[in-house]
């Protein structure tokens, strides 16, 4: 399994974990115990999806002061999804650089939301971005 792998299982993941609330944890397991998964893909994947449950009030936050004019509850679940999983990346996995945190969630929103989505994920995350490079 690649990065970019174990990070869509994380998206996948927390996609599910914004309508209970809760990370499945068949789904959970089923994605760590792959055959394919290395060890440090599946330290990824629990970092980032209990990273993001642990922490998904502040990130929220940060969603929320970066979507200007943009209610949360009107955000698309996938773009949030990505949205969560990048503001963690960016926050929290010092080793993951912003712009391929900011990327790959691109990538992924390109994949699973509207045609629209990945200029608002992009705009989101470019303020995230500003803000914590300010913080350095």
């Amino acid at each position: 399994m690649s990065r970019r792998s174990a990070r869509l299982s994380a998206y996948q993941l927390i996609f599910g974990y914004l309508f209970s609330k809760e990370i499945d944890s068949k789904t959970y397991e089923t994605m760590l115990g792959a055959e394919d998964i290395s060890e440090s893909d599946a330290d990824y994947i629990s970092n980032v999806v209990n990273g993001v449950k642990d922490h998904y009030d502040e990130l929220m936050q940060m969603i929320a002061a970066n979507s200007k004019n943009f209610k949360l509850d009107r955000i698309y679940k996938p773009d949030l999804a990505g949205l969560l999983l990048a503001c963690y990346e960016m926050k929290y996995i010092p080793d993951i650089p912003l712009k391929v945190s900011i990327s790959e969630v691109i990538d992924l929103v390109k994949t699973f939301s509207t045609e629209n989505s990945n200029k608002f994920v992009n705009g989101v995350l470019k303020g995230v971005f500003n803000e914590l490079n300010k913080e350095v």
